[in-house]
């Protein structure tokens, strides 16, 4: 992780996770934020994920966002190893296309909270979105940063608005 920490941590169950995850990871530096991208299963690597998420809590990682398709378990076990918040990104995959991940990442026990959003694409971008207000909260910048993406998204839905209405003729 280097001498900086990574403000936010992705941890992938498998390199398959990528395509999907990547616009996680870019809208993340488009905030500025220093991240870091890790492979671990919850299957496979237990011990390494385990050590892996001790050693960047320590080192002040605030939050961890995870990619899981079919049973899931990553983001939970990312929970059940931190108090930092973690967030789940369901994939789709297997024959339920991501539901089964979903209903996974969102049955999660008592006491070991994993925030979960979409499946796929947009919920990889919401993730990214909903890490950058955790850590607003405390980072001014960050603050400011989201009151921009947030106009410029307003902007852009005025100007497909406008768009359409000449389109129309609606003028």
């Amino acid at each position: 992780m280097g001498t900086t920490p990574a403000q936010v941590a992705i941890i992938l169950g498998s390199d398959s996770d990528w395509p999907v995850m990547q616009v996680c990871f870019r809208q993340l530096r488009d905030f500025g934020l220093l991240v870091t991208v890790e492979i671990l299963s919850a299957h496979r690597t237990p011990d390494k994920l385990r050590e892996f998420v001790i050693a960047a809590t320590a080192a002040g990682t605030q939050v961890f966002i995870t990619a899981a398709g079919m049973a899931a378990a990553l983001p939970g076990v990312v929970a059940a190893c931190t108090t930092r918040p973690v967030i789940g990104v369901p994939l789709a995959s297997g024959a339920l296309q991501g539901v089964d991940s979903l209903l996974s990442i969102v049955q999660m026990p008592p006491g070991v909270p994993v925030a979960t959003v979409a499946i796929g694409e947009a919920g990889a971008r919401n993730a990214a979105v909903l890490a950058v207000q955790i850590l607003a909260l405390s980072d001014p910048r960050l603050a400011e940063e989201l009151q921009k993406f947030k106009r410029n998204q307003v902007d852009s839905v005025d100007k497909k608005n406008q768009s359409l209405r000449e389109q129309l003729g609606l003028g």
